[in-house]
């Protein structure tokens, strides 16, 4: 645990400095930023310290350690103190944001909690998990960093969440929430890739969704989009939707339906990208949707599909979008 958690600090400076280095390259989001940018990047940072720590076996040394049901129902309200972190300074705390933050976190933990639940899923898991998808589709916290470029921020506390009530809490088998680069998971993620190569480009061009764009990007905007896309994309999507929805549909329906099942849950997500219903986005991402699922099942490992979707999002965003 000491090497993992030394290597897992060493990885986490460096992704910040990675971080602020891309905001400093960037002048359009520091100036808009202004005087605001430590406390931005503060608060950043302490949400994506779950996110990361938790990769390297943080969440499963929390839940040993947090034996009683009272801490572990309120531990979460901590997941608050980023948005004070940026709102105390700028003099911009609002109660109506405030409140919900401290409170959410501990009701749906108590509601996770109390009674200790089976290990299938069962109607309490569809609650919570149908908040969480409400909670960030109709961006009901996105106005607690009400600053260009801080979207993220409100995705990052609704994951984090995410995380603690399903390791810690729930304390669900097979999430496969491991950040530690393995060998045989790149290299499924990759494999799946390639498999939805000719799906997504056929389906793509048949139906007018992508457009080929010639271009040599510089090495610096492709490690850009290759970070910003793995962790604010593929983790948080790949951990809902693969971790925790297929793994607790496998429980009620088996490997097949569930698999299916969370591809066409993960293409309806898709829905809303444009002014109307995004049918060729919902059906492209629903196909992706299936490869990364195949990905994640293959080992039960969310890196697996962490980087067939990053492949993905990547390729589509630098040469198809």
């Amino acid at each position: 645990m000491g090497l993992r958690m030394n290597a897992a600090l060493a990885s986490f400076a460096a992704l910040l400095l990675a971080i602020w280095l891309e905001v400093r390259l960037h002048p359009a989001i520091a100036a808009s930023l202004s005087n605001h940018l430590p406390y931005a990047l503060a608060s950043f940072a302490l949400l994506l310290a779950p996110l990361w720590f938790f990769g390297f076996g943080a969440g499963e040394w929390l839940r040993d350690s947090a034996r009683s049901s009272g801490l572990r129902i309120f531990l979460p309200a901590l997941l608050a103190v980023p948005y004070l972190v940026s709102a105390i300074p700028a003099r911009d705390v609002r109660w109506v944001i405030a409140v919900p933050m401290f409170a959410l976190p501990v009701t749906l933990a108590a509601f996770l909690e109390l009674p200790a639940l089976p290990s299938k899923m069962v109607w309490r898991d569809g609650v919570v998990l149908a908040a969480l998808a409400l909670i960030y589709m109709l961006g009901l916290l996105g106005t607690a960093w009400p600053y260009s470029g801080l979207a993220a921020l409100s995705k990052l506390f609704i994951v984090d969440l995410a995380l603690y009530l399903y390791v810690v809490v729930r304390r669900l088998a097979g999430v496969g929430y491991c950040l530690l680069p393995g060998r045989d998971a790149i290299a499924r993620g990759l494999k799946e890739w390639i498999y939805f190569l000719p799906f997504g480009i056929g389906l793509g061009w048949g139906t007018g969704f992508i457009h080929f764009h010639s271009r040599l990007p510089s090495a610096t905007q492709v490690s850009a989009e290759l970070l910003v896309t793995f962790l604010l994309v593929a983790i948080p999507e790949e951990l809902f939707f693969r971790g925790i929805l297929q793994n607790l549909l496998e429980t009620r329906l088996g490997r097949r339906p569930a698999l299916l099942w969370t591809a066409v849950l993960f293409g309806l997500a898709h829905f809303n990208k444009g002014a109307t219903f995004n049918w060729r986005y919902v059906l492209l991402a629903a196909v992706a949707g299936f490869f990364y699922g195949r990905a994640w099942r293959s080992r039960r490992q969310l890196l697996a599909s962490a980087v067939t979707h990053t492949a993905v999002d990547v390729v589509w965003s630098l040469w198809f979008r």
